[in-house]
This record gives structure tokens, C-alpha cells and sequence, in this order.
């Protein structure tokens, strides 16, 4: 196994906004295929700056991000945005085209898929996340939960390697949350979630990692992170109140 490249490889990865910023310095993750890790930490920790450099909608700082061996940079923009695939905390940003079938038929056609495979690559994006009895429904006609289900869609028809999800519990009530797990546990992907929903993180997440000041802070088991009161508290993250580990 030792040959096999790591899913995701981020070395020292450093970034600086043009205001002087500096929101990462100096990320190292290492994320084997088939791991769902959960990135953790507060407002401003350099969440939503690492995401970005996955998909190479950031660059040009230190450091080097790599996807299954493949370096993030402009020549491989194409096949790495098809291999990573991003559902966004609003499903509005994903979702614009008259019916859900045409949402999700938008990716991979934008790939290149031929129409002949588009139908069957729809019909499977939408059975995955049970959601292929709305197909021609309009977008703006679903709940919450079902849009960002549609949302998730969208980007398993592109058949990505990696998954990462912008905080995909977001103002959803518990039964939406609840059907949007079971669809993330069915799913055989690498996935990354970046999350403040510590629960949400422990469902679904083995491990996590902790990031703050543009460093992880922490690695390892989500259970052990989130039994340690004092690195959440030093952290500002804190599990809901009358929420137990055991």
C-alpha cells in the first residue's frame, strides 16, 4: 500500500489576502482515500481559506496541495475540480436551473459527459440521495433538506474522488439533518466537512481536525477531541449544552 498516492497531500500550505491577512501558515494534512475528516474551529480559524486552495480557486502562497498524486496548480485546474467536489453551505449557489434533473445533468455535461450517459449518471446522482421522485420539480420549490440533498447531487454526478462539504448542517431542522447523515454514511467517498456542528462532526466523522490562527491545532480521533474541554474552550468551541460523549 505504500505506493498508493494519499487522497489529499497539503504541505505547508501558507496564504496571505491582499489586505495582509494572514488566514493559513503553514498547514500539513494528510487525508488517505476513504477517510471522512471533519475540519473544526471558530470564525476567521482558516477553514473556508484551506477549502478554497483545494480546488485551486486560491493559490500563489507557500506550500502545495496535491490530489491523488496530482499537483493543485493552473495546468490541472480541470481535472482537479472534477475530482474535488464542493457542495457549498447554500444551496443557492448550486442550484439555477429550472428543474432538479437539469441542476444535476449541469455538471457533468459541463464535463464533457456525453447525453447518452447523461440520463443514468441523474437518475444515480438522485437515487443516492433520495431524492429522485422530485427530478422535475423546480429547485426553488423543496425544502431546505431537500435542496441541499439536490445540492449534493449536483456535484455526485460528476462522480468526484473527494468530497468536500461546507458546513452541510446548517439551518436545517433535525429530521432534514438527520436524512442528510444517512445519505453521507451511504456514500463510499473520501470526504471532507468543515462543520461547528460538533455532533454533527462526531455522527459522521472518525476523525477531525482542528484548525485556528491558519494551523492545525489538533489531530486525531473526533471523540477524543471533543472530550477535551480545555482545547475546545481555548478554541472558542463548545458542545451544545446537555449534549453527553458516552
Amino acid at each position: 500500500m505504500g505506493d498508493v498516492n494519499p487522497a489529499l497531500l497539503v504541505k505547508d500550505l501558507e496564504y496571505a489576502y491582499p489586505d495582509g491577512h494572514r488566514a493559513l501558515a503553514g498547514i500539513d494534512l494528510r487525508v488517505e482515500p476513504g477517510e471522512r475528516i471533519a475540519v473544526l474551529g471558530p470564525n476567521g480559524a482558516g477553514k473556508t481559506t484551506l477549502t478554497l486552495h483545494l480546488v485551486g480557486v486560491l493559490g500563489g502562497g507557500g506550500g502545495r496541495v496535491e490530489v491523488s498524486g496530482l499537483p493543485v496548480d493552473q495546468r490541472n485546474l480541470r481535472e482537479v475540480r472534477r475530482r474535488v467536489g464542493v457542495v457549498f453551505q447554500d444551496p443557492d449557489d448550486q442550484l439555477f436551473m429550472p428543474t432538479v434533473a437539469e441542476d444535476v445533468a449541469f455538471g457533468p455535461r459541463n464535463f464533457g459527459v456525453p447525453e447518452p450517459e447523461l440520463r443514468p449518471r441523474v437518475r444515480a446522482a438522485l437515487d443516492a440521495v433520495g431524492m429522485a421522485a422530485h427530478a422535475e420539480r423546480s429547485p426553488m420549490h423543496l425544502s431546505a433538506g431537500q435542496r441541499r440533498r439536490v445540492a449534493l447531487a449536483t456535484v455526485l454526478a460528476c462522480d468526484p474522488e473527494i468530497l468536500v462539504l461546507d458546513e452541510p448542517s446548517s439551518n436545517l431542522e433535525p429530521v432534514a439533518r438527520r436524512e442528510l447523515a444517512e445519505v453521507l454514511l451511504s456514500l463510499d467517498r473520501t470526504m471532507l466537512m468543515v462543520s461547528h456542528d460538533l455532533p454533527y462532526a462526531l455522527q459522521l466523522c472518525p476523525r477531525s481536525v482542528l484548525v485556528d490562527g491558519g494551523r492545525i491545532v489538533a489531530d486525531g480521533p473526533t471523540r477524543e477531541l471533543l472530550a477535551d474541554s480545555a482545547l475546545l474552550a481555548a478554541h472558542r468551541l463548545e458542545l451544545p449544552w446537555g449534549f453527553r460523549l458516552d
